[in-house]
């Protein structure tokens, strides 16, 4: 018989492989999902599915059940005031509301995160923006430099074109 690994690595290792996920693209999503600990996992899996529909119909359903079979009798193990049925729900209020703010703290941290990811992606894309525009700029000089030596040589050839014609004017029709 094998012993189990009880280290905090090996049970994150074995949640992990419970639930295969492909790795992350994004910078915040591998630190935040990916790269995770195991607690903060566990407290994001827990706080969404005490967020679920899903949990409302198990949690109504048995309080149905807890209700009825103690007023008819089924089960009489929680008479009418529900003092057990009580205590059952402050315990998991008492449980779901640490999760469910180490669950809002890491999104509120991830939200953060990735607003400063994104505000560094817009930096360089207004930098790179900026080189592109300073580009332009030098070849629009250039093209205006161009243009100008273009106009400057149609004026020579204009008045190239007019001497000749005024020499061939000079010699007359028949050369």
């Amino acid at each position: 018989m094998t012993a189990v690994n009880r280290t905090p690595q090996a049970a994150a290792r074995r949640w992990s492989l419970h639930r295969p996920r492909p790795p992350s693209l994004h910078p915040v999503n591998r630190e935040f999902s990916d790269d995770a600990p195991l607690g903060a996992h566990i407290a994001d899996d827990v706080t969404s599915f005490l967020g679920s529909w899903r949990f409302i119909v198990i949690q109504t359903a048995i309080v149905l059940v807890w209700i009825v079979g103690n007023i008819v009798l089924l089960f009489n193990f929680d008479p009418f005031p529900f003092i057990l049925l009580n205590l059952a729900f402050s315990t998991q209020a008492a449980y779901a509301a640490p999760l469910i703010l180490l669950a809002g703290n890491r999104q509120a941290l991830r939200d953060r995160m990735t607003l400063e990811h994104a505000a560094a992606e817009a930096d360089i894309e207004d930098s790179q923006n900026q080189e592109l525009l300073e580009g332009n700029r030098t070849l629009a000089e250039g093209n205006r430099e161009i243009l100008k030596r273009v106009e400057g040589l149609e004026q020579r050839i204009l008045e190239l074109e007019a001497s000749i014609l005024g020499r061939l004017d000079k010699l007359g029709p028949h050369g």
